[in-house]
């Protein structure tokens, strides 16, 4: 359970230092508080799509991932981003993306600042 936790966390501070840095990505909530609701919430959007959605995406792309050397990895990242985004929306969160360019910059941004935060904090699982 406090593995999920932390990761939640971390995706949450990453999807908002993407949603800062990146235009065509918006967090529109209004106030932090609202805000901080709004991504945690859109950070667990994030781990459902890529916990359940994305694994079968990488099964059925595999000759892709053979042919590009593993570079198809950003563009699923981008398109897992995109589909959190659409999920965001149906679920009336303050959270969207506007563009695959955008979805592809945001989803290298949420990766290094994940990486970070993970060598930072660590989530050890025994």
């Amino acid at each position: 359970m406090k593995h999920f936790v932390v990761k939640t966390l971390i995706n949450a501070a990453a999807i908002w230092v993407a949603a800062w840095i990146v235009n065509g990505i918006d967090l529109t909530a209004d106030g932090w508080q609202h805000k901080t609701i709004t991504v945690l919430a859109v950070a667990l959007v994030f781990g459902v799509v890529n916990w359940l959605i994305k694994p079968v995406v990488k099964l059925f792309s595999l000759p892709l991932f053979i042919l590009t050397l593993g570079l198809i990895t950003f563009v699923i990242n981008a398109l897992m981003l995109m589909l959190t985004s659409w999920a965001s929306g149906k679920l009336g969160l303050d959270f969207h993306v506007d563009s695959f360019w955008a979805a592809l910059f945001g989803s290298l941004i949420i990766s290094l600042v994940s990486w970070g935060l993970h060598l930072a904090f660590g989530d050890d699982e025994d």
